[in-house]
Formats: structure tokens, sequence, C-alpha cells
């Protein structure tokens, strides 16, 4: 195997100095059309490389997926460090939050993979089933599309590819187009860990050329991370094929800070939660609704920490808020404050510029006196910036917490466990943690989803490796006896037969045991033992 270090610089972007904004120049200009005879040809190396992959043991695929966590390990800081260019992530956002969740990812599909994909013997419901005993098995799908976010472009895709490996599919990545360079290290790292050819492989283009390939070549399942709209569109083209879809479409979530919370690991925990990645997290806190009865003790302790944060890079590894990845994000980010503070909304805090540099830089915001009604509330801000509002009672919070059309996470915070997690259960989240946020998308063992406007289905975990399957039922007979029970003739005898064993599965009284029995048994050993001879 030859330095990994080295590839990983052959495609990152080598040029920008670490933690600098991502260029800027308009998306469209930098992705080129995507060539029908080149998805043409990637889907038939695909299907070729899926048939003799699936004939692996589970076990065997593992140890591929051991071999990426030998390659990510070694290219750790190489890795973080051509993502951080890419993105305009912090270093420490690009270890801690991309390569560490492959590894992860590797680690814990490679041994609880085949586990999951096991057999599982199923009993007959009742004894007078008792001659048909069934497995549940999982069959990979075939050809997996991932398309990929520019939030994550590594993180997310990887820890979906691991999956659909193990269950024994072949994967197409379309890398997101804002970050196209990223998208790659995930082919180099499975070709330095020799993983066949063509089972994994890049496809490029806009996302409605690809999208559209997808389906008119046959796409198995497609696991799709971006906007609501996109969404949206992929579910109606996927209509026509019934073509199964996982989705996460993103949320605008909400953290509530009981009275009796241990408020500086608040203050700790919100901050990072929501001024992570600049904010370009789908599970970050947006929105804090804060007791009423210790408002301002939180507000002076998220305040001060606010303001020792700083946003931008001295070249090295410093820095606490990176870039946003893309002008339009950056946009979107200045109009809704803007617009919030135009309202009425007020600015308590912000982070300190580090370093002499433009760029996509947006200082860490916590802003105060929002409403519902503004945009900054209301909508997916993906940006680093916090609107803190106050609640009385706790009913109160949890209306506000699920006044919103996503449903993705949210997070308590308390010293009652009790008290949280009922509260917990009341909350319309995929996701909800308490006295934590956010890092449960790098925990591979969890599935990842949400409800309402966030998606469909999940990713990660269990549940995610069994979206990358079909379940098969396979049914056999102990013995092999010549007919069942109701099987033809269908008489009168058989009739009488049939309801005395419902009375016998639900039994009403044990008077009627041996009356039932005496009425069922003569005439299921009639069929069933013997063969039938047809009138002539």
């Amino acid at each position: 195997m030859r330095d990994i270090r080295a590839t990983i610089q052959e495609f990152g972007p080598g040029t920008r100095p670490v933690g600098d904004a991502p260029a800027s120049e308009p998306i469209g200009e930098r992705v080129a059309a995507a060539d029908p005879a080149a998805m043409a040809r990637a889907f038939e190396r695909a299907r070729a490389a899926q048939a003799r992959w699936a004939g692996l043991a589970p076990r065997e695929r593992a140890r591929y997926l051991l071999r990426m966590a030998d390659v990510l390990v070694a290219s750790a800081d190489a890795l973080a460090r051509s993502i951080a260019a890419a993105t305009g992530k912090t270093p420490v956002d690009a270890l801690a939050t991309e390569v560490l969740p492959c590894t992860l990812a590797c680690r814990w599909y490679a041994a609880q993979g085949p586990r999951l994909l096991r057999a599982r013997r199923v009993p007959p419901p009742t004894w007078l089933l008792g001659n048909k005993w069934s497995t549940i098995e999982r069959r990979p799908l075939g050809v997996v599309g991932i398309v990929s976010p520019w939030n994550y472009p590594v993180a997310i895709p990887f820890v979906e590819t691991a999956a659909a490996l193990v269950a024994g599919n072949a994967v197409l990545l379309k890398g997101a187009s804002a970050t196209p360079l990223t998208g790659r290290a995930i082919t180099r790292i499975a070709g330095e860990a020799g993983l066949p050819e063509g089972l994994l492989q890049i496809v490029e283009g806009p996302g409605e050329q690809v999208g559209a390939a997808f389906f008119a070549h046959g796409i198995d399942t497609l696991f799709f991370t971006g906007s609501v709209a996109a969404g949206r569109s992929l579910v109606e083209r996927s209509a026509a094929t019934l073509t199964p879809l996982v989705l996460e479409l993103g949320g605008n979530d909400a953290m509530v800070v009981l009275d009796d919370a241990d408020l500086e690991r608040a203050a700790n925990g919100g901050a990072w939660a929501g001024y992570q990645n600049a904010g370009q997290s789908c599970g970050a806190v947006e929105r804090i609704y804060v007791q009423s009865r210790v408002r301002e003790r939180f507000l002076n302790l998220l305040a001060e920490r606010t303001r020792a944060l700083t946003h931008g890079s001295d070249g090295e590894r410093n820095g606490d808020i990176g870039a946003m990845t893309t002008p339009a994000q950056l946009a979107t980010v200045e109009r809704q404050v803007a617009g919030a503070v135009a309202a009425g909304a007020r600015v308590l805090a912000r982070s300190r510029p580090l370093g002499d540099h433009g760029g996509l830089y947006y200082p860490a915001t916590l802003i105060v006196d929002t409403t519902p009604a503004m945009a900054l509330v209301a909508e997916e801000t993906f940006g680093p910036v916090l609107a803190v509002m106050s609640f009385e009672r706790d009913d109160e919070a949890v209306a506000l917490a699920n006044s919103t059309r996503y449903a993705l996470t949210a997070s308590l915070w308390s010293r009652d466990a009790r008290r949280a997690r009922r509260l917990a259960h009341r909350l319309e989240a995929g996701v909800v943690t308490i006295n934590d946020h956010l890092y449960t998308h790098g925990i591979p063992s969890l599935p990842w989803g949400g409800w309402k406007g966030s998606g469909l289905g999940r990713s990660h975990g269990a549940e995610g490796l069994f979206a990358m399957t079909h379940v098969q039922v396979v049914d056999r007979e102990l013995l092999p006896l010549p007919r069942n029970l109701w099987w033809y003739p269908g008489d009168a005898a058989t009739y009488e037969a049939l309801l005395a064993l419902q009375r016998l599965i639900h039994p009403s009284s044990a008077g009627t045991l041996v009356r039932d029995l005496a009425r069922a048994l003569p005439v299921m050993a009639r069929k069933m033992l013997t063969r039938w001879q047809p009138p002539r």
C-alpha cells in the first residue's frame, strides 16, 4: 500500500491555506454536465462488480471496511486538512466531525454488520402450524445511489457507503457540486484498501441531471441529503419506478433549557452545537428556549462564551469558527439576521475575527428578542446564529419546540432525568438528546433521520443497514406432509375443523378444548397425512 497521505494531497485543494474560505465563483461554472455514456458505463461496471461482491460472506466484506479504517487512521491529518481547505471548516471540525465518524463507521459496520445480516429463525406462532419454520433473510439491493451534501461532504456519504458495502451493494456516489474534490476522497480510500474495481464510483454533474440518470438506469435505492425542495422532486421522480428513498432534508432544531439545568454545561453545549461547522449542520441548534427564571443567568454565560470565540484562520490549526462553504449560504444568513434586527431583535454577542483575511466568514452571533414570525426563527438558517427566546411552563416549551415543519433533532437540558425524559417523549424529533446536542450523527450505531419535513427513512445504525437490503422470508416444512389442512378439497368437514381450530387458538373456556380437538384432529389427520384421491 503506497503512502495514502500523498494520495490525499493529489485530490486535495492544496493551494488554499488551511481553514480559509472556499472559492466563491458560482457553482454552475465549476460543474460539468453529466455524461450519459459515462453514466451508462458506471452502471454497467457497478452491476458487474456487485454481482461478485454479493457472493462474498458479510464477514469477508467486513474485512475491507477494516482496511479502510486503517487507511483513515494513517491519513487522518492530511484528510482533515484537505476537507478544511475545500469547505472552509476549521481543522478541528474536519477531524472531529468528518474523519473520526468515518473511522467509527468502518469499525461498527465491520463488527456488527455480519451479525445484523445473519438469517433469523422465526418459529411458528402456534402449535397448529408446528410443521412450518421460517427464516428472515437480508439480500443486497444491488446498486445504491448516494447524493452527498456540501456541509459534510465526506462523513455523510462515507457512513452510508460503509453500510451499503457490508450489505453487499455497489455504490454510485454523487459528490456535492460545491465541494467536488472531497467526494473523491472516499473512492481513493477504498482503492487503497483494495476494494474491487467498479464497486464504488464517483459520478459527477449537476444534481438534477444525475438524479434523472439514476432513475433512468434503474438505481435500486437512493440516499439523499439536501433541501426540502430537492427531496420533493426526488419523491415525484421515484413514483414512476417505485424506487425506495431515504431523505434527510434539514432541520430547525430547538434547545430547551429548563430552570433546573446545569447552566454552565448548557451554555457550553449550546455554543458548540449552534456555532460548530459555522452552523452548517442539519442537526445544529438554531432556536433556544430558556425558562424565564434562569434566562438572564443563561444569557450571560452564553454571551460570554460567544465573545470568547474566534472566526477566521491564522493559517494553522487555530480558530473556532470556520468559513461558510458557499456565497449563497452566507447571503441567506446575512438576510435573515438583518431581517430579524429590523423587526426588533437585538444582537447580544458576537465572536472575534482571527487573522487578516477576506472570504466567507460570518461571526458566531447570539440574538435575543426574536419572535416566531421572524424568518430567523421560522426557517432553517444554516449558519452560526443562535436565537434565544423564553418560556414559563413546560407545556409552553414543548409547543414552541414543536412549532416547526421540521422535526430532525431537539435537546432538553435539566438535572431532573425523569422530567427530561417525560418531556422528550412529547417532542417531535427523530433524535432527542438530554444535556447534549448534535453529536449523535457521529455515532454509527444510532439511526439518523427526522419526521415531518425533515425527511423519510433512516440512515446509520441497524435501521440504516436494513434500508440497504431486501427482506426475504424463506419458509420450509420440517416434515414432508402431502397436504395442508386448508388445501383442496374444500368440503364441509374442513370448514368445521377450521372453526374448531379458531377456538383452540383463542379458547373462551377450558371445557371446549376436548370437544374442539375431537372435531379437528380427525380431519387434520385425513387431509395432512393421506394422499388426496380426486374423484374420477
